[in-house]
């Protein structure tokens, strides 16, 4: 009788230590972030803005990728959202105000990134997960090109 509840307890932590490393594996990294950024700053170039904001707003396109999604927005204080990948109600918002769950004004903060000498570096704050429906931390890679930004966090 001991061996079969040893056996059991060992299947479960076996399946709780599989659950977390499958989850692990569903969240991306800072290099396929910066790599997104990257990959969409291209197509911008290439396409100009209203096909790359049709492309970063399709849900099955290529601008999504695990819990990874673009967005974009003016880079001034105030600035709308120009293109969303996770959540398509934010189009052509002002979101300066925005608050995250700690009270930080994030987007802000993400404009004062994307204005800066250099235009690109990285913002945390915490922001609900698409995949995972729950608030995270999140630490977003914003590139400034031309008057605008492109934008993809990764969740912790």
């Amino acid at each position: 009788m001991r061996q079969f509840f040893k056996s059991i307890l060992l299947a479960f932590c076996f399946a709780l230590f599989a659950q977390g490393a499958a989850l692990a594996a569903d969240h991306a990294t800072a290099q396929e972030a910066t790599d997104m950024i990257k990959k969409v700053i291209a197509y911008y170039k290439a396409n100009g803005p209203e096909k790359t904001y049709a492309a970063v707003n399709d849900p099955k396109g290529q601008f999504i990728y695990k819990d990874l999604y673009v967005f974009a927005g003016t880079v001034k204080p105030g600035g709308v959202t120009l293109a969303h990948g996770g959540n398509p109600k934010l189009l052509g918002k002002p979101l300066g105000e925005m608050r995250d769950g700690d009270g930080k004004f994030f987007v802000k903060e993400i404009n004062a990134v994307a204005g800066n000498k250099e235009g690109k570096g990285w913002v945390d704050y915490k922001w609900v997960n698409p995949v995972t429906k729950a608030l995270e931390p999140k630490s977003t890679y914003v590139e400034r090109v031309d008057d605008i930004y492109f934008a993809c966090g990764i969740y912790k």
